[in-house]
């Protein structure tokens, strides 16, 4: 698996591979829990347990990212805002870190054949279910908020299985080929060893059909 993992990086290490969530109907309160989850505005507060472990891990993901992201500002405001919205919905920021880097490249403006939106490609029909029509998918906070909180809902409907998750995600459940280039980008790209580590080893499952 590693090999398969190490050889579809190196063939595709600059491709994105945007996918499209399909629609599927939601219950009323499914639809008001996504609802609140994308809509509420409380007060911003660090997603980090310590000043220490915040500096040590954006220098590390910066250090990483430079490339990517070259304006050293704007890399770690990105950086934070990715940090809040994965540890908000219960999900490691290093995954979601895997998932954009496969899904968009990390380009903010990255529009997929199927519609996707932005770094996490949100399928605009979500902005009608869970949003409202001030929500602008191109905005960063925004982006991020709807695409953690799509993730953390296919992930409860698995019941924590993380490739089944991730083929929801990219509209391609039960073909291996995402998840695994996700996971793969996740563990050998942005993997950090830190206590904060959100995501269960429950949800981190080999490939279902």
């Amino acid at each position: 698996m590693r090999k398969l993992i190490g050889f579809l990086l190196l063939l595709f290490p600059l491709a994105t591979h945007a996918g499209a969530q399909m629609y599927e109907p939601l219950s009323a309160s499914v639809r008001a829990s996504l609802y609140k989850a994308v809509s509420d505005n409380v007060p911003r507060r660090t997603s980090f347990s310590s000043a220490v472990e915040e500096q040590n891990w954006l220098a590390e993901m910066s250090r990483r990212m430079e490339k990517r992201i070259p304006d050293q500002s704007r890399r770690l405001d990105f950086l934070k805002s990715v940090h809040y919205e994965a540890s908000r919905a219960g999900l490691d920021p290093q995954l979601v870190l895997g998932l954009i880097q496969v899904e968009s490249g990390f380009k903010k403006y990255a529009v997929s054949s199927a519609g996707a939106r932005g770094y996490m490609q949100v399928m605009p029909f979500w902005v009608k279910l869970i949003g409202s029509k001030e929500n602008n998918l191109f905005h960063i906070r925004t982006n991020l908020r709807f695409g953690c909180t799509i993730l953390r809902h296919y992930l409860d409907i698995e019941k924590g299985d993380l490739y089944r998750a991730l083929g929801r995600y990219n509209g391609s459940l039960g073909r291996p080929e995402y998840p695994t280039l996700v996971v793969g980008a996740w563990r050998n790209h942005w993997a950090y060893n830190t206590p904060s580590t959100r995501i269960s080893s429950q949800d981190d499952k080999h490939p279902t059909s």
